[in-house]
């Protein structure tokens, strides 16, 4: 294998073709039907993850209340990573496993959608946003990395990349999700 710049664009390619399957396209398409139904009905996707993740909602986040690649109108979706007051908060009273939970019971409902963005599918604060998304009858999407962790066994729907390397997982995605921003503002144009 090369190395320098040529090996990791290589490695990065294969990863992205090995990641190009209908198992993963079909899942992709229903996040994106999931999604777009409920923004159309105005109800909330919100957005969680930590560290680089965290940044990836920040960035969906966004792309789908300004705008992707064309001119439309905001759409309701929310990062739970955005609000510092927040965090601090109920990290420094509470605990940083139920922050994001804390914020579904704010913010989800029955029929809206949680978006939850972790490498490993283990992340504490993620698992506890799942669980607490499922008892509001929201639908639960996870974007992990191979096997998915304990997000696995907690979302309706599994979008995880066959790896478990940290940065090759974030590389496909951001692939992902631009893809997805990209079918959810067509459809909720």
């Amino acid at each position: 294998m090369e190395s320098g710049l040529a090996g990791y664009l290589e490695r990065a390619s294969a990863l992205l073709r090995e990641s190009n399957t209908p198992a993963l396209a079909a899942k992709l398409e229903e996040a994106v039907a999931r999604i777009s139904e409920a923004l159309m009905q105005e109800r909330p996707l919100l957005v969680c993850g930590n560290g680089g993740s965290a940044t990836d909602a920040q960035h969906i986040t966004g792309e789908l209340v300004g705008r992707f690649l064309k001119e439309r109108r905001a759409l309701n979706v929310i990062c739970l990573a955005d609000n510092p007051a927040v965090l601090t908060a109920w990290s420094n009273d509470y605990s940083y496993d139920t922050v994001f939970a804390r914020q579904v019971e704010a913010y989800g409902r029955p029929g809206a959608v949680l978006l939850g963005i972790s490498t490993s599918g283990n992340s504490q604060n993620v698992v506890a946003a799942m669980e607490a998304a499922k008892a509001k009858s929201m639908v639960t999407i996870a974007m992990t990395g191979k096997g998915g962790g304990r997000l696995a066994q907690l979302c309706d729907l599994l979008i995880d990349v066959p790896s478990r390397h940290t940065p090759e997982i974030q590389q496909v995605h951001v692939c992902l999700y631009h893809y997805l921003c990209e079918r959810v503002e067509t459809l909720c144009a």
